[in-house]
Protein backbone atom coordinates (compact mmCIF):
# COMPACT_ATOMS: atom_id res chain seq x y z
CA UNK A 1 0.00 0.00 0.00
CA UNK A 2 1.23 3.15 -0.71
CA UNK A 3 1.53 6.20 1.03
CA UNK A 4 0.91 9.35 -0.97
CA UNK A 5 0.77 12.93 0.61
CA UNK A 6 -3.17 13.67 0.25
CA UNK A 7 -5.08 16.88 -0.97
CA UNK A 8 -5.44 19.68 1.79
CA UNK A 9 -6.85 22.41 -0.49
CA UNK A 10 -6.69 23.89 -4.29
CA UNK A 11 -4.30 26.49 -3.21
CA UNK A 12 -2.04 23.69 -1.61
CA UNK A 13 0.67 22.27 -4.23
CA UNK A 14 3.18 20.72 -1.73
CA UNK A 15 4.45 19.43 1.22
CA UNK A 16 6.65 19.65 3.59
CA UNK A 17 8.10 15.86 5.28
CA UNK A 18 8.05 17.48 8.58
CA UNK A 19 8.73 13.78 10.62
CA UNK A 20 8.44 10.23 10.16
CA UNK A 21 6.89 8.88 13.45
CA UNK A 22 8.46 5.03 12.57
CA UNK A 23 11.83 4.41 10.92
CA UNK A 24 12.39 2.31 7.78
CA UNK A 25 11.99 -1.17 7.95
CA UNK A 26 9.06 -0.70 11.19
CA UNK A 27 6.52 -2.55 11.52
CA UNK A 28 3.06 -0.29 11.80
CA UNK A 29 -0.35 -0.62 12.99
CA UNK A 30 -3.83 0.05 10.76
CA UNK A 31 -4.64 3.53 11.63
CA UNK A 32 -1.33 4.31 13.28
CA UNK A 33 0.62 7.91 12.89
CA UNK A 34 3.23 7.15 10.40
CA UNK A 35 3.77 10.78 9.27
CA UNK A 36 3.52 14.35 10.08
CA UNK A 37 3.12 16.43 6.86
CA UNK A 38 2.87 20.16 6.79
CA UNK A 39 1.87 22.94 4.31
CA UNK A 40 1.86 26.61 4.32
CA UNK A 41 -1.39 26.69 5.55
CA UNK A 42 -1.51 23.52 8.51
CA UNK A 43 0.32 20.50 9.86
CA UNK A 44 -1.37 17.24 9.42
CA UNK A 45 -0.29 13.60 10.18
CA UNK A 46 -0.98 10.47 7.95
CA UNK A 47 -1.79 7.61 9.41
CA UNK A 48 -1.25 3.96 7.87
CA UNK A 49 -4.03 2.31 6.07
CA UNK A 50 -3.13 -1.02 6.94
CA UNK A 51 -0.76 -2.86 9.10
CA UNK A 52 2.93 -4.46 7.60
CA UNK A 53 6.26 -2.93 7.12
CA UNK A 54 6.78 0.55 6.55
CA UNK A 55 9.69 1.18 3.65
CA UNK A 56 10.51 5.45 3.70
CA UNK A 57 10.55 6.72 0.04
CA UNK A 58 10.78 10.33 0.86
CA UNK A 59 13.37 11.54 3.54
CA UNK A 60 12.29 14.06 6.56
CA UNK A 61 12.93 17.69 5.75
CA UNK A 62 12.05 17.15 1.71
CA UNK A 63 9.46 19.30 0.32
CA UNK A 64 7.12 17.31 -2.33
CA UNK A 65 4.16 17.67 -4.46
CA UNK A 66 0.58 16.49 -3.68
CA UNK A 67 0.40 13.17 -4.64
CA UNK A 68 4.11 12.68 -4.69
CA UNK A 69 4.08 8.43 -3.02
CA UNK A 70 6.07 9.08 0.46
CA UNK A 71 6.54 5.62 1.36
CA UNK A 72 5.08 2.18 0.91
CA UNK A 73 3.58 -0.37 3.85
CA UNK A 74 4.37 -4.12 2.76
CA UNK A 75 1.01 -5.35 4.18
CA UNK A 76 0.86 -8.99 6.12
CA UNK A 77 4.96 -8.82 6.12
CA UNK A 78 6.42 -9.10 10.06
CA UNK A 79 9.32 -6.97 10.95
CA UNK A 80 11.15 -10.39 10.98
CA UNK A 81 11.08 -10.67 7.19
CA UNK A 82 11.85 -6.90 6.50
CA UNK A 83 15.31 -6.14 5.91
CA UNK A 84 17.60 -4.24 8.03
CA UNK A 85 16.34 -0.22 8.05
CA UNK A 86 17.93 1.36 5.37
CA UNK A 87 19.01 4.55 7.39
CA UNK A 88 21.16 2.23 9.37
CA UNK A 89 23.03 0.24 6.15
CA UNK A 90 22.61 2.51 3.69
CA UNK A 91 25.44 5.24 3.11
CA UNK A 92 23.81 8.91 3.26
CA UNK A 93 24.77 9.42 -0.70
CA UNK A 94 22.63 6.74 -1.35
CA UNK A 95 19.53 7.00 0.97
CA UNK A 96 16.03 7.45 -0.94
CA UNK A 97 15.29 11.04 -1.42
CA UNK A 98 17.53 14.13 -2.45
CA UNK A 99 20.62 15.91 -0.62
CA UNK A 100 19.36 18.37 1.08
CA UNK A 101 20.71 21.55 -0.01
CA UNK A 102 24.17 23.10 1.05
CA UNK A 103 23.71 26.34 3.67
CA UNK A 104 23.21 29.73 1.75
CA UNK A 105 27.42 29.75 3.59
CA UNK A 106 28.26 26.78 2.09
CA UNK A 107 27.43 27.17 -1.12
CA UNK A 108 29.04 31.19 -0.69
CA UNK A 109 32.52 29.61 0.33
CA UNK A 110 32.59 26.78 -2.13
CA UNK A 111 31.81 29.97 -4.53
CA UNK A 112 34.81 31.36 -3.24
CA UNK A 113 37.10 28.30 -3.55
CA UNK A 114 36.17 27.27 -6.85
CA UNK A 115 34.60 24.08 -5.41
CA UNK A 116 31.25 22.02 -6.83
CA UNK A 117 29.21 20.66 -3.82
CA UNK A 118 27.49 18.45 -6.03
CA UNK A 119 30.87 16.43 -6.24
CA UNK A 120 31.73 16.41 -2.31
CA UNK A 121 30.79 13.48 -0.26
CA UNK A 122 28.37 15.44 2.83
CA UNK A 123 28.67 14.15 6.11
CA UNK A 124 25.83 16.60 7.32
CA UNK A 125 22.50 15.39 8.09
CA UNK A 126 20.67 13.65 5.07
CA UNK A 127 23.77 13.56 2.96
CA UNK A 128 24.28 17.74 3.23
CA UNK A 129 27.42 18.87 2.66
CA UNK A 130 29.01 21.10 5.25
CA UNK A 131 32.19 23.85 5.42
CA UNK A 132 33.87 21.07 7.06
CA UNK A 133 33.80 19.01 3.69
CA UNK A 134 34.56 21.79 1.77
CA UNK A 135 38.20 22.67 3.48
CA UNK A 136 39.05 19.07 3.82
CA UNK A 137 37.89 18.45 -0.16
CA UNK A 138 40.65 21.38 -0.66
CA UNK A 139 43.07 20.17 1.10
CA UNK A 140 42.43 16.83 -0.23
CA UNK A 141 42.56 18.39 -3.98
CA UNK A 142 44.58 20.76 -4.05
CA UNK A 143 45.21 22.97 -7.57
CA UNK A 144 47.11 21.12 -10.03
CA UNK A 145 48.64 24.42 -11.62
CA UNK A 146 49.54 25.72 -8.62
CA UNK A 147 53.11 24.66 -6.93
CA UNK A 148 55.63 25.89 -4.66
CA UNK A 149 57.12 27.82 -7.79
CA UNK A 150 54.02 29.65 -8.71
CA UNK A 151 51.56 28.58 -11.45
CA UNK A 152 52.12 26.05 -14.11
CA UNK A 153 54.77 24.42 -12.35
CA UNK A 154 52.65 21.05 -11.54
CA UNK A 155 54.59 20.34 -8.87
CA UNK A 156 53.36 19.72 -5.03
CA UNK A 157 54.63 21.03 -2.38
CA UNK A 158 56.50 18.27 0.41
CA UNK A 159 54.94 17.45 3.71
CA UNK A 160 58.29 18.18 5.52
CA UNK A 161 56.43 17.30 9.18
CA UNK A 162 54.32 14.66 9.74
CA UNK A 163 53.50 15.90 13.65
CA UNK A 164 49.90 17.25 14.49
CA UNK A 165 49.52 21.21 14.47
CA UNK A 166 47.61 22.79 16.69
CA UNK A 167 45.03 25.12 14.98
CA UNK A 168 45.81 28.63 14.62
CA UNK A 169 49.84 27.82 15.09
CA UNK A 170 52.56 26.60 11.88
CA UNK A 171 56.04 25.28 13.09
CA UNK A 172 56.96 28.75 13.16
CA UNK A 173 54.61 29.83 15.68
CA UNK A 174 51.43 31.39 15.50
CA UNK A 175 49.75 31.80 11.90
CA UNK A 176 47.65 34.25 10.20
CA UNK A 177 44.34 32.64 10.19
CA UNK A 178 43.69 30.95 7.02
CA UNK A 179 40.83 32.07 4.10
CA UNK A 180 37.79 30.45 4.73
CA UNK A 181 38.37 29.96 9.14
CA UNK A 182 36.44 33.24 9.75
CA UNK A 183 33.19 30.86 7.97
CA UNK A 184 34.54 27.78 9.89
CA UNK A 185 33.93 30.00 13.34
CA UNK A 186 30.50 31.75 11.92
CA UNK A 187 29.02 28.51 11.07
CA UNK A 188 30.19 27.29 14.80
CA UNK A 189 28.28 30.07 16.31
CA UNK A 190 25.27 30.02 14.67
CA UNK A 191 22.17 27.59 14.11
CA UNK A 192 20.68 27.79 10.62
CA UNK A 193 17.30 26.40 10.01
CA UNK A 194 15.14 26.68 6.66
CA UNK A 195 11.71 28.04 7.05
CA UNK A 196 8.90 25.81 7.41
CA UNK A 197 5.95 26.45 4.91
CA UNK A 198 4.08 27.58 7.57
CA UNK A 199 6.12 30.32 8.47
CA UNK A 200 7.48 31.60 5.53
CA UNK A 201 3.32 31.74 4.76
CA UNK A 202 2.80 33.65 8.62
CA UNK A 203 5.66 35.84 7.26
CA UNK A 204 3.95 36.82 3.71
CA UNK A 205 0.74 37.83 5.37
CA UNK A 206 1.88 39.76 7.96
CA UNK A 207 4.33 41.53 5.35
CA UNK A 208 1.33 42.01 2.66
CA UNK A 209 -0.91 43.61 6.12
CA UNK A 210 1.61 46.17 6.33
CA UNK A 211 1.83 46.89 3.34
CA UNK A 212 -1.17 46.29 1.67
CA UNK A 213 -3.30 48.12 4.40
CA UNK A 214 -3.31 51.45 5.33
CA UNK A 215 -3.35 49.73 9.02
CA UNK A 216 -3.82 52.08 12.62
CA UNK A 217 -4.37 51.33 15.69
CA UNK A 218 -6.27 53.01 18.35
CA UNK A 219 -6.36 51.86 22.34
CA UNK A 220 -8.79 52.09 25.63
CA UNK A 221 -8.64 50.17 28.82
CA UNK A 222 -11.39 47.97 30.51
CA UNK A 223 -12.13 47.14 34.05
CA UNK A 224 -12.41 43.65 34.41
CA UNK A 225 -13.69 43.50 37.68
CA UNK A 226 -17.24 42.83 36.86
CA UNK A 227 -16.05 39.41 34.79
CA UNK A 228 -13.58 38.37 37.40
CA UNK A 229 -16.61 38.55 39.82
CA UNK A 230 -19.24 36.94 37.67
CA UNK A 231 -16.77 33.89 36.82
CA UNK A 232 -15.94 33.22 40.68
CA UNK A 233 -19.17 33.22 40.86
CA UNK A 234 -20.53 31.05 38.50
CA UNK A 235 -17.36 29.21 37.24
CA UNK A 236 -17.74 26.00 39.36
CA UNK A 237 -21.53 25.34 38.55
CA UNK A 238 -20.55 26.58 34.80
CA UNK A 239 -18.09 23.97 34.61
CA UNK A 240 -20.24 21.04 35.70
CA UNK A 241 -22.86 21.78 32.94
CA UNK A 242 -21.55 21.93 30.60
CA UNK A 243 -17.90 20.51 31.11
CA UNK A 244 -15.95 23.21 30.43
CA UNK A 245 -14.75 26.37 32.51
CA UNK A 246 -15.84 29.99 31.84
CA UNK A 247 -13.04 31.83 30.32
CA UNK A 248 -12.87 35.76 30.04
CA UNK A 249 -12.76 35.16 25.46
CA UNK A 250 -16.73 34.13 25.42
CA UNK A 251 -17.21 37.62 27.22
CA UNK A 252 -14.81 39.30 24.67
CA UNK A 253 -16.43 37.34 21.60
CA UNK A 254 -20.02 38.33 22.21
CA UNK A 255 -18.67 42.16 23.18
CA UNK A 256 -17.38 42.57 19.71
CA UNK A 257 -20.50 40.53 18.21
CA UNK A 258 -22.69 43.07 19.71
CA UNK A 259 -20.21 46.27 18.71
CA UNK A 260 -19.74 44.71 15.44
CA UNK A 261 -23.84 44.99 14.71
CA UNK A 262 -23.08 48.62 15.86
CA UNK A 263 -20.41 49.51 13.71
CA UNK A 264 -20.56 46.94 10.30
CA UNK A 265 -17.70 48.81 8.82
CA UNK A 266 -15.75 46.76 10.92
CA UNK A 267 -16.96 43.51 9.82
CA UNK A 268 -16.21 44.69 6.23
CA UNK A 269 -13.92 44.19 3.76
CA UNK A 270 -12.50 45.54 0.65
CA UNK A 271 -12.99 43.73 -2.94
CA UNK A 272 -11.09 45.35 -5.80
CA UNK A 273 -13.33 48.81 -5.50
CA UNK A 274 -16.31 47.30 -3.57
CA UNK A 275 -16.80 47.23 0.34
CA UNK A 276 -18.05 43.62 1.26
CA UNK A 277 -19.85 44.12 4.69
CA UNK A 278 -20.97 40.72 6.04
CA UNK A 279 -24.13 40.29 7.50
CA UNK A 280 -23.06 37.44 9.71
CA UNK A 281 -19.99 37.12 12.30
CA UNK A 282 -17.79 34.50 12.10
CA UNK A 283 -14.69 35.82 14.38
CA UNK A 284 -11.01 34.34 14.29
CA UNK A 285 -9.52 33.65 17.31
CA UNK A 286 -5.79 33.59 17.11
CA UNK A 287 -4.32 30.23 18.65
CA UNK A 288 0.17 29.99 18.93
CA UNK A 289 1.19 26.44 18.35
CA UNK A 290 4.93 24.81 18.08
CA UNK A 291 4.20 25.68 14.02
CA UNK A 292 3.42 29.17 14.56
CA UNK A 293 0.21 31.46 14.89
CA UNK A 294 -3.04 29.94 13.24
CA UNK A 295 -6.34 31.60 13.14
CA UNK A 296 -9.48 29.12 13.52
CA UNK A 297 -12.89 30.40 13.00
CA UNK A 298 -15.84 30.48 15.32
CA UNK A 299 -18.64 29.96 12.42
CA UNK A 300 -21.92 32.28 13.17
CA UNK A 301 -20.47 33.16 16.18
CA UNK A 302 -23.73 35.58 17.04
CA UNK A 303 -26.07 32.34 17.56
CA UNK A 304 -23.34 30.76 19.72
CA UNK A 305 -23.77 30.43 23.66
CA UNK A 306 -20.90 31.24 26.05
CA UNK A 307 -20.46 27.47 26.67
CA UNK A 308 -20.44 26.93 22.82
CA UNK A 309 -18.05 29.37 22.61
CA UNK A 310 -15.70 27.83 25.04
CA UNK A 311 -16.12 24.42 23.77
CA UNK A 312 -14.98 25.79 20.26
CA UNK A 313 -11.93 27.29 21.40
CA UNK A 314 -11.08 24.51 23.92
CA UNK A 315 -11.47 22.13 20.61
CA UNK A 316 -9.58 24.15 18.16
CA UNK A 317 -6.52 24.50 20.93
CA UNK A 318 -6.57 20.72 21.07
CA UNK A 319 -6.44 20.73 17.25
CA UNK A 320 -3.65 23.13 17.02
CA UNK A 321 -1.25 21.08 19.88
CA UNK A 322 -2.47 17.64 17.73
CA UNK A 323 -1.87 18.71 14.47
CA UNK A 324 -4.82 17.73 13.36
CA UNK A 325 -6.20 21.35 12.41
CA UNK A 326 -8.11 20.89 9.25
CA UNK A 327 -7.65 24.03 6.04
CA UNK A 328 -11.88 24.59 6.33
CA UNK A 329 -10.76 25.26 10.05
CA UNK A 330 -8.84 28.50 8.74
CA UNK A 331 -10.95 29.66 6.12
CA UNK A 332 -12.87 32.99 6.08
CA UNK A 333 -13.34 35.14 9.09
CA UNK A 334 -14.64 38.45 9.07
CA UNK A 335 -13.15 39.87 12.23
CA UNK A 336 -9.81 38.20 14.40
CA UNK A 337 -9.94 37.98 18.30
CA UNK A 338 -6.38 37.73 19.82
CA UNK A 339 -5.35 37.13 23.33
CA UNK A 340 -1.46 38.36 23.94
CA UNK A 341 -2.19 38.61 27.40
CA UNK A 342 -1.39 35.05 28.53
CA UNK A 343 2.16 34.98 27.33
CA UNK A 344 2.09 38.35 29.91
CA UNK A 345 1.85 41.34 26.77
CA UNK A 346 0.64 44.38 28.51
CA UNK A 347 0.42 46.46 25.69
CA UNK A 348 0.64 45.55 21.57
CA UNK A 349 -0.05 46.65 18.04
CA UNK A 350 -2.18 43.69 16.59
CA UNK A 351 -1.74 43.00 13.00
CA UNK A 352 -4.61 42.78 10.54
CA UNK A 353 -5.77 39.30 9.41
CA UNK A 354 -6.17 39.98 5.37
CA UNK A 355 -8.83 40.80 3.99
CA UNK A 356 -10.22 41.32 7.28
CA UNK A 357 -10.03 44.92 8.41
CA UNK A 358 -10.30 44.86 12.23
CA UNK A 359 -8.51 43.32 14.99
CA UNK A 360 -8.78 43.18 19.05
CA UNK A 361 -5.65 42.92 20.93
CA UNK A 362 -6.27 41.64 24.37
CA UNK A 363 -3.40 42.10 27.13
CA UNK A 364 -2.45 41.21 30.84
CA UNK A 365 -4.88 41.79 33.18
CA UNK A 366 -3.07 44.43 35.52
CA UNK A 367 -3.78 45.81 39.18
CA UNK A 368 -3.53 49.43 38.71
CA UNK A 369 -4.50 52.63 40.10
CA UNK A 370 -7.44 54.66 38.41
CA UNK A 371 -9.59 57.07 39.54
CA UNK A 372 -13.82 56.59 40.22
CA UNK A 373 -16.15 58.96 41.66
CA UNK A 374 -13.28 61.40 42.99
CA UNK A 375 -11.16 58.51 44.97
CA UNK A 376 -7.95 56.76 43.56
CA UNK A 377 -9.23 52.98 43.94
CA UNK A 378 -7.06 49.80 42.76
CA UNK A 379 -8.60 47.73 39.98
CA UNK A 380 -7.91 44.80 37.63
CA UNK A 381 -7.11 47.00 34.46
CA UNK A 382 -6.50 45.21 30.87
CA UNK A 383 -5.20 47.80 28.02
CA UNK A 384 -7.38 46.72 24.48
CA UNK A 385 -6.11 47.60 21.15
CA UNK A 386 -8.06 47.72 17.99
CA UNK A 387 -6.24 47.76 14.72
CA UNK A 388 -8.22 48.64 11.51
CA UNK A 389 -8.38 49.63 7.57
CA UNK A 390 -8.31 52.75 7.92
CA UNK A 391 -9.04 52.83 3.92
CA UNK A 392 -12.90 52.03 4.39
CA UNK A 393 -12.72 52.42 8.79
CA UNK A 394 -12.72 56.07 10.09
CA UNK A 395 -11.31 56.85 13.13
CA UNK A 396 -14.82 57.89 14.55
CA UNK A 397 -16.15 54.05 14.21
CA UNK A 398 -13.09 52.86 14.99
CA UNK A 399 -13.19 54.52 18.18
CA UNK A 400 -16.54 53.83 18.68
CA UNK A 401 -16.53 50.32 18.30
CA UNK A 402 -13.35 49.65 20.49
CA UNK A 403 -15.44 52.29 23.12
CA UNK A 404 -18.49 49.69 22.95
CA UNK A 405 -16.35 46.76 23.70
CA UNK A 406 -14.89 48.34 26.65
CA UNK A 407 -18.81 49.02 27.94
CA UNK A 408 -20.05 45.80 27.05
CA UNK A 409 -17.08 43.83 29.28
CA UNK A 410 -17.22 46.45 32.45
CA UNK A 411 -20.89 45.79 32.44
CA UNK A 412 -21.77 42.61 30.86
CA UNK A 413 -25.10 42.03 32.17
CA UNK A 414 -26.45 43.17 28.83
CA UNK A 415 -24.53 40.49 26.75
CA UNK A 416 -25.25 37.90 29.70
CA UNK A 417 -29.03 38.56 29.02
CA UNK A 418 -28.58 38.39 25.19
CA UNK A 419 -26.88 35.57 24.92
Amino acid sequence: MEITVPAVGESVTEALIAKWHKIDGEQVERDEPVCEIETDKITMEINAEAAGILNILVPEGATVAIGTVIGVIKEGASQKEAPTPLRREVPVSAAAGPVPLPSPAVRKMAQEKGLNPETIQGTGRGGRVTVDDLLNAETRDPDPDSGPEGPGTGEKPASPVTQPILPGFSIAGPSTPQSGSRSTVSEERITRTPMTPIRRRIAERLLAARQQTAMLTTFNEADMGAIIDLRKKHNEHFQKKFGVKLGFMSFFVKACVEALKEYPMVNSRIDGSDIVTHNFHDIGIAVSGEKGLVVPVLRDADRLHFADIEKGIATYAEKVRSNRLELTDLEGGTFTISNGGIYGSLLSTPIINPPQSGVLGMHAIQDRPVARDGKVVIRPMMYLALSYDHRIIDGREAVGFLKKVKEYVEEPEEILLEG
